[in-house]
């Protein structure tokens, strides 16, 4: 049995499918079922014995507890956290609770849990610990890509919660033993990806004959990781990483944003093409940029694969075609998670930004 905190948002739900397609071992699934959490991304899971979902936030901690007890897992995997850096800027408090309160809430609760099982379970135990490149703050366009030894250095309150997080998981291992493993990885795309990140945003608005939102010039640059290798990645470190040891996990993608957005367009052209004829490119629009906006983000993935063998499978044209398809193909999904909420925060965020 293994324990998976966010299990119904975007990174969590695959990593729940994923796991449950590699293998017979039960997942019991917390999830606070924030507006990011959708129970639809685990709908093929209904009936499924070895899926046990339950609603509930990570700084519950009785009702941790008694999960821990109840189903005595070997293994916890965290993905749960506030993860948009939009949202962060303007309304910080939800980050800090659930990203740095909540996670050292779960650390205690697994801690006590952790210290009373047998010697045997205590040994085999492991936490998992799911962060992201951005604690690091940004890169030079001619910067190496950031290690797992680069400083931290978070730009923004998203980032810096996911960086005290990682603090956190860090001490709770080297002052009371915790078995920990921590997992930093660049950005994610694929399916079941909420449409307020870039690439599911530029696909839903492009459909909807919207303009596609590029803050900035948009050349900052981020590096790409297909959410089905990042899975496969975890895996492997929960399976085989080294106690107390952080690593990064990295598509070898390093693309600006304005190419990102270019590529959906050309691939939305091909699949779905407009009916005046018109690329979708004449869509993008050029927003003001957002406060602190990092310039480039690269990950140095050698370590995990030097220590533990892996290399992702998907390269970015491959990882981007599946994911345009998948989106043409579940209208549906994307239609149910566009609530009046989602359609007032997005048009907000925006029209705030438009006319530069």
């Amino acid at each position: 049995m293994i324990f998976v905190t966010g299990g119904a948002g975007f990174i969590g739900a695959n990593f729940v499918l994923d796991w449950l397609a590699h293998s017979d071992e039960p997942v019991v699934n917390l999830d606070k079922l924030t507006y990011a959490g959708n129970l639809q991304n685990l709908a093929t899971l209904q009936g499924d014995a070895r899926h046990i979902f339950v609603q509930g936030d990570i700084a519950d901690t009785a009702l941790v507890e008694r999960l821990l007890v109840e189903h005595q897992p070997r293994a916890v995997i965290n993905f749960a956290a506030e993860s948009h850096v939009d949202r962060s800027i303007h309304g910080p408090d939800d980050f800090i609770q659930t990203n740095v309160v909540g996670t050292f809430k779960l650390l205690e609760a697994v801690r006590h849990y952790w210290q009373a099982l047998p010697a045997i379970k205590k040994e085999a135990f492991r936490l998992l610990h799911v962060s992201t490149d951005e604690v690091y703050g940004t890169l030079a366009a001619d910067a190496p890509a950031f290690t797992e030894d680069h400083v931290y250095e978070p730009n923004s309150p998203y980032s810096a919660s996911k960086a005290a997080s990682d603090h956190l998981v860090r001490a709770w291992h080297h002052t009371y033993g915790l078995p920990v493993l921590t997992t930093n990885c660049s950005n994610n795309y694929g399916p079941y990806h909420f449409p307020e990140k870039l690439i599911p945003l530029m696909i839903v608005n492009a459909l909807a004959g919207k303009p596609l939102p590029v803050y900035g010039d948009g050349m900052q640059i981020r590096d790409w990781l297909y959410v089905k290798d990042h899975c496969s990645a975890i895996r492997r470190v929960l399976d085989a990483g080294h106690l107390g040891q952080t690593y990064n996990i990295g598509g070898w993608n390093e693309k600006p944003n304005i190419d990102i957005v270019h590529t959906v367009c050309r691939l939305l052209d091909e699949l779905r093409p407009r009916a005046d004829g018109q690329s979708y490119a004449v869509q993008i629009t050029h927003v003001k940029d957002r406060p602190g906006h990092d310039r480039r983000y690269a990950i140095d993935a050698r370590k995990i694969e030097r220590e533990l063998g892996w290399r992702p499978v998907e390269t970015f044209d491959t990882g981007i075609r599946k994911t345009v398809q998948w989106y043409l193909e579940n209208a549906d999904w994307v239609a149910n998670v566009q609530t009046g909420a989602y359609r007032d925060w997005v048009q907000a965020q925006y029209a705030e930004q438009a006319g530069a």
